[in-house]
């Protein structure tokens, strides 16, 4: 695997390589991570992993500090699968120059996180409009936990007609169903349970809260996710997958959309 730590150096390597695969990270890579490269690896032999902890998508500073850092367990993992690229970049690396497209943001970025965390959006499509003009990639690998970024990212790459094809991932779970997320590092054993009964009450009523999606029946929902121990919930949402609007009847192509709290850990899901 070669290392590579700014990007005059990368692009001498990979300048005339038509075929890369991207898998951008921010560290602390799990089995959610692992499972976008072994589909990528499917697609190319040529595999670049970025691994960055981006300021600009972090509200406040204190999250940013927090987030999980484990950077030499990562490359020992990557190592260990062998990835051939792994892109480090400093700040000033991917923020000292200009792109040539300009940001869009959909409106859908205004639902869901978009509600309780300002300018995150933002953040993450400026820093993979960046990682994309420096990388060019044939194909980005995200995963579909976070369907709201992944939806944003492909829709800012085809309004500025950039040539990057989006491969959205099947979300990776744990065996007591909990998605896969670099921040369940950070929760108790106790937490982890709670998670778990979170997880299966929305399955099991999965059905029943998409044929009702009310106002009023998200609010229970709710009422009933802090009575089995969560924190606090940002936000619970019916969604249809193709329209992006609030799903009307059972019939739709539609996932159940939450954001809640444990403790200080906020964990996103759909299902």
């Amino acid at each position: 695997m070669k290392i590579f730590k700014n990007k005059t150096q990368l692009l001498k390597e990979i300048s005339n390589i038509k075929d890369i695969a991207f898998v951008p990270t921010m560290g602390s890579i799990h089995r959610g991570h692992l499972s976008l490269i072994k589909k990528a690896k499917k697609k190319s032999k040529n595999i670049l992993v970025t691994i960055y902890i981006n300021p600009k998508q972090f509200s406040k500073s204190l999250d940013f500090q927090k987030y999980p850092r484990n950077i030499n367990k990562d490359i020992a993992t990557l190592k260990k699968i062998n990835i051939k690229y792994l892109y480090l970049p400093t700040y000033k690396d991917l923020y000292s120059f200009k792109p040539k497209s300009k940001i869009f943001i959909d409106k859908f970025s205004k639902n869901l996180c978009g509600k309780f965390k300002p300018g995150h959006f933002r953040g993450v499509i400026n820093v993979i409009n960046r990682f994309v003009e420096i990388i060019n990639p044939f194909t980005i690998f995200l995963g579909f936990k976070d369907f709201q970024q992944l939806t944003l990212i492909e829709s800012h790459l085809k309004k500025n007609k950039i040539a990057t094809n989006v491969v959205a991932c099947p979300t990776i779970r744990e065996r007591n169903g909990i998605a896969m997320s670099s921040r369940n590092a950070k929760l108790n054993k106790n937490q982890v349970k709670i998670a778990e009964k979170v997880f299966k009450y929305l399955k099991l009523n999965k059905k029943i809260i998409l044929s009702s999606n009310t106002k009023d029946n998200e609010l229970k929902i709710m009422s009933n996710i802090i009575k089995i121990g969560a924190t606090k919930v940002d936000y619970l949402k019916c969604i249809n997958l193709k329209t992006l609007k609030k799903t009307k009847t059972i019939q739709e192509k539609s996932n159940i959309f939450i954001a809640y709290y444990l403790g200080g850990v906020r964990l996103i899901d759909n299902l």
